[in-house]
Protein backbone atom coordinates (compact mmCIF):
# COMPACT_ATOMS: atom_id res chain seq x y z
CA UNK A 1 0.00 0.00 0.00
CA UNK A 2 1.43 3.77 -1.18
CA UNK A 3 2.38 6.13 1.72
CA UNK A 4 1.46 8.96 -0.77
CA UNK A 5 -2.41 9.78 -0.05
CA UNK A 6 -2.86 13.03 -2.18
CA UNK A 7 -5.53 15.70 -0.76
CA UNK A 8 -5.75 17.85 -4.03
CA UNK A 9 -3.31 18.55 -6.88
CA UNK A 10 -3.37 22.48 -8.26
CA UNK A 11 -2.11 23.92 -11.49
CA UNK A 12 -0.46 27.03 -12.08
CA UNK A 13 0.25 28.33 -16.01
CA UNK A 14 1.75 32.19 -15.63
CA UNK A 15 2.37 33.82 -19.22
CA UNK A 16 4.77 36.65 -19.63
CA UNK A 17 4.60 39.02 -22.39
CA UNK A 18 6.83 41.58 -21.47
CA UNK A 19 8.83 43.34 -18.50
CA UNK A 20 9.04 46.73 -19.28
CA UNK A 21 10.70 46.33 -22.67
CA UNK A 22 9.45 45.50 -26.42
CA UNK A 23 6.61 42.81 -26.31
CA UNK A 24 7.96 39.32 -27.31
CA UNK A 25 6.48 37.52 -30.31
CA UNK A 26 5.81 34.47 -27.96
CA UNK A 27 5.28 34.62 -24.40
CA UNK A 28 7.29 33.02 -21.52
CA UNK A 29 5.13 29.87 -19.88
CA UNK A 30 6.13 28.82 -16.49
CA UNK A 31 3.80 26.14 -15.19
CA UNK A 32 3.45 24.93 -11.68
CA UNK A 33 2.09 21.37 -10.72
CA UNK A 34 1.52 21.52 -6.87
CA UNK A 35 0.58 18.57 -4.76
CA UNK A 36 -0.80 18.68 -1.10
CA UNK A 37 0.06 15.17 0.11
CA UNK A 38 -0.93 13.53 4.23
CA UNK A 39 2.62 13.48 5.71
CA UNK A 40 2.95 9.75 6.90
CA UNK A 41 5.50 10.80 9.20
CA UNK A 42 3.51 13.84 10.78
CA UNK A 43 4.03 14.42 14.86
CA UNK A 44 6.57 11.82 15.22
CA UNK A 45 10.45 10.66 13.83
CA UNK A 46 10.84 8.36 11.49
CA UNK A 47 14.48 6.87 10.98
CA UNK A 48 13.58 5.38 7.33
CA UNK A 49 12.26 7.62 4.95
CA UNK A 50 13.77 5.87 2.01
CA UNK A 51 9.99 4.25 1.12
CA UNK A 52 8.22 7.10 1.14
CA UNK A 53 10.84 8.74 -1.39
CA UNK A 54 10.16 6.21 -3.72
CA UNK A 55 6.51 5.94 -3.50
CA UNK A 56 6.73 9.96 -4.36
CA UNK A 57 8.34 8.93 -7.56
CA UNK A 58 4.93 8.00 -9.17
CA UNK A 59 3.42 11.38 -8.21
CA UNK A 60 6.23 12.96 -9.32
CA UNK A 61 5.55 11.22 -13.11
CA UNK A 62 2.10 12.56 -12.85
CA UNK A 63 2.97 16.67 -12.14
CA UNK A 64 5.85 15.91 -14.96
CA UNK A 65 3.34 14.71 -17.45
CA UNK A 66 1.17 17.64 -16.43
CA UNK A 67 3.54 20.43 -16.69
CA UNK A 68 4.62 19.18 -20.08
CA UNK A 69 1.14 19.06 -21.26
CA UNK A 70 0.53 22.56 -20.02
CA UNK A 71 3.57 23.76 -22.20
CA UNK A 72 3.00 22.27 -25.00
CA UNK A 73 5.53 19.16 -25.18
CA UNK A 74 8.90 18.35 -23.98
CA UNK A 75 10.49 20.12 -27.16
CA UNK A 76 9.43 23.34 -25.64
CA UNK A 77 10.89 22.77 -22.26
CA UNK A 78 13.74 24.92 -21.48
CA UNK A 79 13.82 25.43 -17.72
CA UNK A 80 12.91 23.52 -14.39
CA UNK A 81 12.62 23.42 -10.56
CA UNK A 82 11.34 22.31 -7.44
CA UNK A 83 9.84 22.92 -3.89
CA UNK A 84 8.67 21.50 -1.10
CA UNK A 85 6.16 23.08 2.09
CA UNK A 86 6.14 20.96 4.72
CA UNK A 87 3.25 21.52 7.70
CA UNK A 88 4.50 22.67 10.94
CA UNK A 89 4.09 18.91 12.21
CA UNK A 90 6.20 17.86 9.80
CA UNK A 91 10.43 17.89 9.76
CA UNK A 92 12.67 19.57 7.14
CA UNK A 93 13.85 16.17 5.96
CA UNK A 94 9.95 15.00 4.88
CA UNK A 95 10.57 18.00 1.96
CA UNK A 96 13.90 16.48 1.00
CA UNK A 97 12.47 13.12 0.14
CA UNK A 98 11.52 15.10 -2.93
CA UNK A 99 14.89 15.89 -4.17
CA UNK A 100 15.43 12.36 -5.73
CA UNK A 101 11.68 11.79 -6.23
CA UNK A 102 10.55 14.57 -8.12
CA UNK A 103 13.86 15.49 -9.77
CA UNK A 104 14.12 11.43 -11.18
CA UNK A 105 10.69 12.34 -12.61
CA UNK A 106 11.41 15.59 -14.13
CA UNK A 107 14.64 13.88 -15.84
CA UNK A 108 12.96 10.59 -16.89
CA UNK A 109 9.58 12.81 -18.66
CA UNK A 110 12.11 15.58 -20.24
CA UNK A 111 14.81 12.85 -21.48
CA UNK A 112 17.13 12.93 -18.73
CA UNK A 113 18.70 16.68 -19.11
CA UNK A 114 21.90 16.83 -17.53
CA UNK A 115 21.34 19.93 -15.75
CA UNK A 116 20.71 19.73 -12.04
CA UNK A 117 17.35 20.31 -10.99
CA UNK A 118 17.02 23.66 -8.24
CA UNK A 119 15.20 23.35 -5.32
CA UNK A 120 13.91 25.39 -2.37
CA UNK A 121 12.35 23.56 0.44
CA UNK A 122 10.73 25.04 4.03
CA UNK A 123 8.31 24.39 6.94
CA UNK A 124 5.16 26.69 7.08
CA UNK A 125 1.31 26.39 7.50
CA UNK A 126 -1.47 26.98 5.49
CA UNK A 127 -1.12 29.59 2.34
CA UNK A 128 2.79 29.46 2.37
CA UNK A 129 4.65 31.18 -0.18
CA UNK A 130 7.60 29.59 -1.57
CA UNK A 131 10.07 30.69 -3.93
CA UNK A 132 11.42 27.68 -6.63
CA UNK A 133 14.31 28.46 -8.49
CA UNK A 134 14.55 27.65 -12.03
CA UNK A 135 17.39 26.82 -14.24
CA UNK A 136 17.68 25.20 -17.70
CA UNK A 137 18.01 22.10 -18.14
CA UNK A 138 20.97 21.19 -19.73
CA UNK A 139 23.22 23.22 -18.11
CA UNK A 140 23.27 25.11 -14.96
CA UNK A 141 25.66 28.15 -16.04
CA UNK A 142 23.09 29.50 -18.56
CA UNK A 143 22.30 33.04 -16.73
CA UNK A 144 19.19 33.86 -18.65
CA UNK A 145 17.44 31.30 -16.84
CA UNK A 146 17.99 31.84 -13.50
CA UNK A 147 14.70 32.63 -12.17
CA UNK A 148 11.97 32.15 -9.63
CA UNK A 149 8.51 31.03 -9.53
CA UNK A 150 5.62 30.75 -6.99
CA UNK A 151 4.35 28.05 -5.02
CA UNK A 152 1.37 28.76 -2.96
CA UNK A 153 -2.10 26.59 -2.18
CA UNK A 154 -4.73 28.53 -0.35
CA UNK A 155 -5.42 25.53 2.37
CA UNK A 156 -2.42 23.70 2.61
CA UNK A 157 -0.69 22.71 3.55
CA UNK A 158 -2.49 21.58 6.53
CA UNK A 159 -0.30 20.64 9.89
CA UNK A 160 -0.08 16.64 8.75
CA UNK A 161 0.71 17.40 5.07
CA UNK A 162 3.05 18.72 2.94
CA UNK A 163 2.98 20.55 -0.71
CA UNK A 164 5.35 18.85 -3.32
CA UNK A 165 5.87 21.31 -6.31
CA UNK A 166 7.72 20.83 -9.69
CA UNK A 167 8.18 23.55 -12.14
CA UNK A 168 8.83 23.70 -15.55
CA UNK A 169 9.62 26.99 -17.96
CA UNK A 170 9.38 27.55 -21.79
CA UNK A 171 12.51 30.13 -21.60
CA UNK A 172 14.88 31.92 -19.16
CA UNK A 173 13.99 35.46 -17.97
CA UNK A 174 11.68 38.37 -20.43
CA UNK A 175 14.58 40.57 -21.34
CA UNK A 176 17.78 38.74 -19.79
CA UNK A 177 20.37 40.81 -21.11
CA UNK A 178 23.29 40.10 -18.17
CA UNK A 179 25.74 38.02 -20.56
CA UNK A 180 27.41 34.82 -19.39
CA UNK A 181 26.66 31.36 -21.44
CA UNK A 182 24.39 31.75 -23.46
CA UNK A 183 21.26 29.18 -24.18
CA UNK A 184 22.65 28.45 -27.71
CA UNK A 185 26.69 27.47 -26.42
CA UNK A 186 25.62 24.56 -24.42
CA UNK A 187 28.19 22.18 -24.86
CA UNK A 188 25.92 19.67 -22.65
CA UNK A 189 28.37 17.24 -21.42
CA UNK A 190 28.51 17.95 -17.66
CA UNK A 191 24.98 20.06 -16.78
CA UNK A 192 27.51 22.91 -16.15
CA UNK A 193 28.00 24.63 -19.54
Amino acid sequence: MSLVKVRKIKLDLEEVWHEGGERLPEPLWIAVATAIVANPYAGRYEQDLLPFMQDLRELGADLSSRLVAQLGGIAKVEAYGKGAIVGEDGELEHGAVWHEAGGWAMRETLGSPKAIVPSAKTIGGVGTRLMVPLGHIQASYVRSHFGTCEVTVWDGPRRNEIAFALAMATGGRVHARLGGLAASEIKGLDGLR
